[in-house]
């Protein structure tokens, strides 16, 4: 899997019920930052943060700021969006191997 470097803000998803909206952005040499902002974040807030650092590391990101906007996503959800989101801010939307990503088992 190539590794991506985030080069500008992204975002995806939206905030309607059943979904969540990632905001990402650089973070050179701090590491990952991530803020969520829940409503079920005391069920399911480890989870949610577990899901999206999972993701963040097989997409190879070391560096990032991330804000989490969920409205009860599931973990699909959640997967799909963290990965629209790097892709956009790494300007890579072209040629993805969605085969690959989908492998995953995060």
């Amino acid at each position: 899997m190539e590794k991506l470097e985030i080069k500008k803000q992204a975002i995806a998803g939206t905030v309607e019920s059943s979904d969540c909206q990632i905001l990402i952005d650089q973070n050179p040499g701090k590491g990952i930052e991530i803020q969520l902002n829940s409503s079920v974040a005391k069920q399911y807030g480890k989870r949610i943060l577990q899901v999206v650092q999972e993701t963040l590391n097989k997409l190879g990101i070391q560096d990032a700021k991330v804000l989490i906007e969920d409205k009860g996503a599931l973990d699909c959800t959640i997967k799909a969006r963290t990965i629209a989101a790097v892709h956009r801010a790494a300007e890579r939307t072209q040629n993805i191997d969605w085969e690959g990503l989908e492998a995953w088992n995060v």
